[in-house]
């Protein structure tokens, strides 16, 4: 029996409607609309269209939104001090530069730059160190919360489950297995060079594939009725890759030949979706979802703004 497909894109309606009813209620409560700004350094198109998106997307949900772009050979401390400018900006509440920067700026000095509280990609380490240690008040990485919403809804029983992360970087595989783990998961975490990989992978009840490398897992990664969640976007261009990634489809291998290019996750959808489960589709799987979780993250640190700025004017 074929696998139930997990309808990313229906579930990050439900949750950007939601936030939009937050923003709504936010601007009533305290005269202002929760803000979001994204700094751009640079021209990359694929990057251009994600800012464009995450712009598009906070108007929609109510929120002020403000894109810096800063020219690609933007030396680092005019990033810098752009983010200052941002982070001490009281209409401004989440704050994020744009991935990837260009080669002379180090992203983990950068994102260190921006303030924790308005840090809603989850990045900076004072948000990691929380979400380490499993303390309350940090911003969570916001695909790694998608990655959760989902499995939530498809009603995946986490307590004593075996989950399989594949995938180490600090802004998908860590951070969800921390939050699996936090749900009583037993997990491995594990990537590319993990040695017998088909072999862990087998074991898990929740699969989740984050490498970046299309095509990785394939049905013998799988144990038949395992939750699979393919975090992998990438845009391929290779007929032969192709040909074994969107085997069994088609429809969109024939879009793929007529395109010149696709976007596959990490795994092999006609071979998983034969024994998985439940699976995430790419497109429409996860990928809206973190767009979703950017809003909410902005609109729990415009809470969290103005809380804090409520408890300074309390007379002590």
């Amino acid at each position: 029996m074929a696998a139930t497909i997990l309808d990313g894109k229906a579930l990050a309606k439900e949750i950007r409607a939601e936030v939009a009813r937050g923003a709504e209620e936010f601007h009533r409560r305290h005269g202002r609309s929760p803000g979001l700004s994204v700094v751009l350094v640079g021209d990359d198109p694929a990057s251009q269209v994600y800012v464009g998106k995450k712009e598009t997307a906070a108007l929609a949900a109510g929120m002020h939104s403000k894109v810096v772009r800063l020219p690609v050979d933007a030396p680092r401390r005019r990033l810098l001090d752009e983010i200052a400018r941002l982070g001490e900006d009281d209409l401004i509440d989440g704050l994020l530069v744009q991935l990837p920067l260009p080669s002379h700026l180090d992203p983990i000095d950068v994102q260190r730059a921006v303030p924790p509280s308005k840090d809603v990609d989850g990045l900076h380490p004072a948000n990691a160190g929380r979400l380490l240690l499993g303390q309350p008040g940090g911003l969570v990485p916001c695909t790694p919360r998608g990655v959760m919403a989902l499995l939530d809804r498809a009603g995946a029983d986490l307590c004593g489950a075996e989950a399989v992360v594949v995938g180490r970087s600090n802004i998908v595989g860590k951070p969800v297995s921390l939050l699996l783990l936090a749900r009583h998961a037993t997990v491995t975490l594990c990537h590319s060079r993990t040695r017998e990989l088909a072999e862990v992978c087998r074991r898990a009840d929740v699969l989740v594939a984050a490498t970046g490398w299309p095509g990785l897992i394939g049905r013998e990664h799988i144990k038949p009725g395992a939750t699979v969640i393919d975090v992998g976007t990438n845009r391929i261009d290779d007929p032969a890759l192709a040909e074994r990634v969107l085997a069994g489809q088609p429809g969109r291998l024939a879009r793929f030949h007529k395109k010149g290019s696709a976007l596959v996750g990490d795994v092999i959808f006609a071979e998983a979706v034969e024994a998985a489960g439940a699976i995430t589709p790419v497109p429409g799987g996860i990928g809206p979802l973190t767009v979703a979780m950017l809003l909410d993250n902005t609109l729990v640190a415009a809470r969290a703004h103005a809380e804090e700025g409520r408890s300074r004017s309390v007379p002590r």
